[in-house]
This record gives structure tokens, sequence and C-alpha cells, in this order.
């Protein structure tokens, strides 16, 4: 089952929300900062709908440990404390200025413990009356209020839109995959993940399933590095995958799938011609494939910034198992403050341009009720021979997830890693321009191959925030990524 808890645009946007009066598309946090980016919160719905089909406690028992943190507080970790220190809008809303900050305006410093009353006021009324108590009522019209009251940047969220939302049960995205460890037999997978509009199982099926097609998979790890011969490999395939996703996808309550079928995306004959298009030299930038008969008429979203997320996942004692990610964008929302949480910026996820210079709309556009596309990649690989669960897998960060997430698959499955080790590898991807790498964590003979042939590199921070189990011989196995604060725990 995938659970779609996906943000909606509220019912009075329009595709120019993120426009100016001149027609050009806004600066970022212009759009960002304010009421104009939130969207209609849905994560509390989606988990209760979740929970009403296969929980097994009782819902208020749920709220116990995040009540227990906002009633007790927690201390600031050195993560949050620079986070803080380094955010230029999150003052300027004063509920949140006087929770994160002192009366000087100076971060919390590491160690300080952050209580939040207002937070667990809320917690119990959602435990008490469900997601109700969020979507309607007192709660709710504060949510309103901050978002159209906003006084330089007010948005369009409505009562009736928070009482109107509803997550959706969607059918998971999965595709055979076999992976051939070098020394090692090939062995066959399914792999799922969200479908439309999350963007993530597609193009992580895609990147995979284009490599098999190429000599990535004759190739070694190099000193427990990914080396040149293999990163140019995979950074061309991320490339033609992410030219697809950025005509492609897009809810596909408005969208119509390629040739009628999102699986027309992974077809191996498809994926095969794809890979064709890897030659020697860097592509620099790959043009969309046309996956069916028909080639579309819409145009490509342009690259923008996407953030934020949170990622876990989890094996119970019967084996069942889940991939959650969940996130409200950027890494402190729209920073406005209610009721001691933050409001999302989710509706930044959308295209700013709703169409192309020629008039061709944009998938990804901004539409009434419209859920914007995303990039999280909650994985779930079984045996394809047995079904037994092989891996589930995960993390934060924005559109690099879909490297993130690939990645781990791939040193486990192709690699034969364990999944603490996939997650320590360093981190790479493009999104269908420069290379991207891991700041010194790969040598400079790599980085002078690659440019000799033709990658443009920037090597930079990939806060990744991994997590993963995979079930070995011996039982469960835990991966949390070390770049953040994410941990391994067990019964």
């Amino acid at each position: 089952d995938a659970y779609d808890g996906r943000e909606t645009a509220p019912a009075a946007v329009d595709e120019k929300l993120f426009l100016m009066a001149d027609g050009k598309p806004m600066a970022f946090y212009d759009a960002v900062v304010g009421g104009r980016s939130v969207g209609t919160p849905g994560t509390v719905r989606m988990l209760e709908m979740a929970h009403r089909e296969h929980g097994r406690l009782p819902w208020s028992r749920l709220f116990e440990p995040a009540l227990t943190l906002a009633e007790q507080g927690f201390r600031v970790s050195a993560r949050l404390h620079t986070l803080l220190a380094n955010e230029a809008h999150l003052k300027k809303d004063p509920s949140a200025a006087a929770y994160f900050y002192d009366a000087t305006g100076k971060a919390w410093p590491v160690g300080h413990v952050l209580k939040n009353p207002p937070f667990a006021a809320v917690l119990r009324r959602i435990a008490s009356e469900g997601s109700k108590a969020l979507h309607e009522g007192e709660i709710a019209q504060d949510m309103v209020s901050k978002v159209q009251g906003h006084p330089s940047n007010p948005g369009k969220l409505a009562m009736s839109d928070l009482a109107s939302y509803q997550p959706k049960k969607r059918e998971a995205f999965c595709t055979d995959y076999r992976a051939a460890p070098a020394g090692g037999s090939a062995k066959d997978y399914r792999i799922c993940g969200m479908p439309p509009p999350s963007s993530g199982a597609i193009a992580v099926a895609q990147i995979l399933g284009i490599l098999s097609n190429t000599i990535a998979a004759d190739i070694p790890l190099q000193d427990g590095l990914p080396g040149a011969a293999w990163l140019h490999q995979y950074s061309e395939a991320s490339r033609l995958a992410f030219a697809d996703r950025a005509l492609y996808l897009a809810d596909p309550d408005f969208v119509s799938a390629p040739a009628g079928n999102w699986k027309s995306l992974v077809d191996s004959s498809y994926l095969a011609s794809r890979a064709d298009l890897i030659g020697t030299r860097s592509m620099k930038s790959a043009k969309p494939g046309v996956p069916g008969p028909v080639k579309t008429a819409m145009a490509p979203m342009p690259e923008q910034p996407e953030f934020g997320t949170s990622h876990i996942s989890i094996v119970d004692g019967n084996g069942r198992s889940v991939a959650m990610t969940t996130t409200i964008e950027d890494g402190f929302g729209a920073r406005q403050m209610v009721r001691g949480f933050l409001l999302n910026n989710e509706l930044t996820d959308f295209s700013f341009a709703p169409a192309d210079a020629a008039g061709l709309p944009v998938a990804n556009r901004v539409q009434p009720g419209k859920r914007p596309r995303s990039s999280m990649s909650p994985t779930l690989i079984f045996d394809k021979s047995t079904g037994a669960l092989v891996m589930s897998a995960g993390s934060p960060g924005g559109a690099m997830i879909i490297h993130y997430t690939a990645k781990t698959i791939y040193g486990t499955l192709n690699w034969g890693l364990n999944t603490q080790q996939a997650i320590n590898l360093p981190n790479f991807g493009s999104l269908n321009g420069p290379t991207l790498l891991e700041e010194k964590r790969f040598p400079e003979q790599t980085l002078d191959v690659l440019k000799a042939l033709g990658h443009e590199i920037r090597e930079q921070n990939l806060s990744s925030g991994l997590q993963a189990i995979q079930r070995t011989p011996r039982g469960l196995f835990g991966g949390a990524d070390p770049r953040r604060e994410g941990v391994v725990m067990g019964d």
C-alpha cells in the first residue's frame, strides 16, 4: 500500500501564484516566506487513514513520545543551533522568534532545553479527536488567519480547504530489478516506492534500469569508493532520468502519464534506448525521451530549489515494514509558527513558471486542489522469488533524495555492502546540469578524469539523512546517516 498525504494547493490559487506583476517568476525566498507558499496539510489525515487500516495500538497512544518531548523538552543539538544561527527569515515571525531565539535574538545555545506547551496542547487535541482537531475549529482558523493575514505575502488557504482535504491510498509503483554483484550470481528483486505525484520511485527505477544497460554493472568500487568510470555512467543515467522527470512528472489527477501508463517510463526497451545515448563524454544536459507513440505537448519544468524532509524506516517483530518520508519542504517551512508548529511552504514545489516561452504548459504548474511534485523516495525492496522483505530505505534531501536512495540501493544490492556501508559512501548525482559530488570525499584524480570526460564538477555539501534496514541471515541490520542525527534502534 502507498499512502499519499501530500499537501494540496488551495482552491483559490491559480497558475500565476508565483509570478510577479511583470510576469516573471518570483525569487525563491520571496515566494517561500509568508502565507503564499502554504499548502493544505495532509500528513495527519493520511496517518489516520493508515492507522485505521493497519494500526494495532490505540490512536491516542501514538502521541505519547511526541507529547513527552513537547512538554519536558529536548536539548538543542549542534546541528539545530547552526541552522538557527544561519537562518535569515525565521526571526521575522514573532512566535517563531520567541521559540527558537533568546531575548537578544541569538539562537539558543547547544544543550538549551526547548519546551513547547502550545504544541503539546495541539497534539492532545489530535490524540483525542483525530485529524478533525487540526482540519476544523480554532486550530484550523488560526492557520488560515496566519496565512491570509500575513502583512506582505498573504496566501489563499481557507477553512474549506482544510475541511475537505482527503488523503489517497494509491498503488505502490513497483519495478523488477536484477542486481549482478561482481563475482557473484545475479539476483532478482522487486523495488517498490511512491507513485506520482512523487517522482522518486520512477526516477530511481529509471537510473537503476539505465545503468543495467551500461558497463556500470561490471565496475567495482575502487579503494572503497565509486570511481570516475562508474560515476560517469551514473551521472549520465541520472541526467536522462531527470530530463524525463522535468517533463512528465506531476499529480496524476491533473496530468496524464506518457503513453497512458507511468510504467512506460521504466519499460525495458525504452530504458535500453535511453542507455544507448550514454557516450564516452558527458552529455552535460539530457533531453526528455518519448516513451510511447505520441510526443507530449508539454514543456519541461525549469530547475528550481527543493529542500527539506524527514525519513524513517521501520520493521516490526512480525515483519511488517514501513518506509515513510514526510516534509514541510524547506527547513523551517514558510517561517510562520501557529500554536507551536511551523507551517509548510509546499506550494514552492510547483513550477513558478506555468508555461515556457512558446506557451506550452508545465505539467507541475500550480492548479487548485493539485498536489505538487515531490522527490520523496520511501522504498521497500523484496526478493522477487520469495516475496520476502529485503530492505527498507529512504532519505531527506530535496531533489537529491533520489540519488541518496539510489546510491544506497545500488551499494547494497550490487556492491554487496551492508546498509551502513552503503549509506556512508560519498554522495553524488546530477539534476541534469553539473555533476554534483560531496565535497572533500573524492580523490583529486577522480575529479580530473571526470573533467576530462566533459563533466562540469561542482563539489558541495550533500547532507543526506539516509535510514535503511536490511534483512540478513542473522536478522535485521540497520543503518543511519552519520551526516545527520539519525540513529538505529531495536528491541
